[in-house]
């Protein structure tokens, strides 16, 4: 198949029944492949534009809207990304990067939907208990966590990006903020993070809410998950604060490459023969450079279920100043204190051909044959799916 057309959709139409007869998958991953394989292809009905001048009609098949799809993010991503713009402050931003330990992995794996949250819950109160500190900002700030769960490679690495602001309201609402480009001390930051999520893990072993499948079943026993919390313990975590963004522009475009990525995009993936994939991967160990990869088939679908999130899962989250009690009226504040104009939405609620048409200077709405305006209905009747 011609390399710039293979999708994700083609892979897993091929190799996802093969899996099957050797592999089980639980509930959202069969409904999350059903949701690619069908996607846009007509089994979710179509929209169609219709023009009452000369009879010319266009249909567009309905994409599935799964957030684990590579065809249904880029606009989402855009309407997500433009609703942020009310809430950017003109100033520094820091991206910190928080991962735990590899022997942690299958623990997470096997309970995905509480060790998920704990990361979330252990890295804000982390941030929030540092930068409230007298010894550093001495204020609440605002950040964005989102979790990823892979590798470049697909392979399972579980670790939260945070967007945070380099600084905050303190008690008397007034603004304060970190000197000379330093947010907070990235050691300091590390172990306060692995104390409180290792803290989460035996609270959680302890009123027994963890399940022990797959690689992790090992840990029902008693001595070898007292060996893991040591080997957890002994270890230095990395927490990475990898670089400051200066400007709301910055910010913004910032957001637009991390929220809504997925495990693998399609132009990442290169080509397919009868057993195997290949797709493109970063080579972090050498300086970055994209290289190819090629996956037994069997494997490469193994990987990509691997990071599909549980169910209803909120895999962006908001806190300290950006959250949803408080952006509102204290991103306000922040604006008048530190002299920065408000961001506007460019599309303010628009409808999606108004959005399509900002973005891609496309107007849907006009028949491409008279020039009129076109009708627009929705045919939901299902014409055939592929399982």
């Amino acid at each position: 198949m011609a390399t710039n057309k293979l999708t994700m959709q083609d892979v897993l139409k091929r190799f996802y029944p093969v899996y099957l007869k050797a592999h089980d998958v639980n509930a959202v991953q069969a409904k999350t492949v059903y949701h690619i394989i069908n996607c846009k292809t007509g089994a979710f009905g179509a929209n169609i534009s219709h023009c009452e001048a000369c009879g010319y009609k266009i249909y567009h098949n309905n994409s599935c809207g799964d957030r684990s799809c590579p065809m249904c993010q880029a606009l989402s991503n855009e309407i997500w990304v433009d609703a942020q713009n009310e809430y950017v402050l003109d100033i520094d931003y820091y991206h910190v990067v928080m991962t735990c330990p590899s022997e942690l992995y299958p623990l997470i794996y096997s309970n995905q939907k509480e060790m998920y949250g704990l990361f979330f819950h252990a890295a804000a109160e982390t941030i929030m208990e540092l930068s409230e500190g007298p010894s550093y900002i001495g204020a609440t700030p605002g950040f964005i966590s989102i979790l990823h769960t892979w590798g470049s490679d697909l392979s399972y690495h579980p670790h939260l990006h945070l967007l945070s602001t380099c600084g905050g309201l303190d008690t008397d609402r007034q603004w304060r903020q970190s000197k000379d480009g330093f947010f907070l001390p990235g050691k300091v930051m590390a172990r306060l993070f692995k104390g409180k999520f290792m803290a989460g893990v035996k609270k959680l072993h302890d009123e027994g809410k963890l399940e022990y499948h797959g690689q992790a079943e090992k840990f029902r026993n008693y001595y070898t998950y007292k060996e893991l919390l040591d080997i957890c313990y002994n270890k230095d975590w990395v927490t990475d604060i990898r670089e400051s963004f200066a400007g709301a522009k910055t910010v913004m475009h910032y957001l637009g490459r991390y929220t809504h990525r997925i495990a693998i995009s399609n132009s990442r993936i290169l080509r397919m023969d009868e057993k195997t994939v290949t797709i493109r991967v970063k080579d972090y160990k050498n300086g970055g450079v994209w290289k190819e990869l090629t996956l037994d088939s069997i494997e490469f679908v193994r990987r990509f279920l691997m990071h599909i999130p549980p169910k209803r899962f909120v895999r962006i989250r908001h806190y300290g100043l950006l959250s949803n009690r408080n952006k509102n009226s204290k991103i306000s504040i922040c604006r008048n204190l530190i002299g920065c104009r408000k961001f506007l939405s460019r599309f303010n609620r628009s409808d999606k051909p108004s959005i399509i048409k900002k973005l891609y200077v496309k107007d849907v709405t006009i028949c491409p044959c008279c020039g009129e305006v076109m009708n627009f209905y929705v045919e939901r009747k299902v014409r055939y799916a592929v399982t």
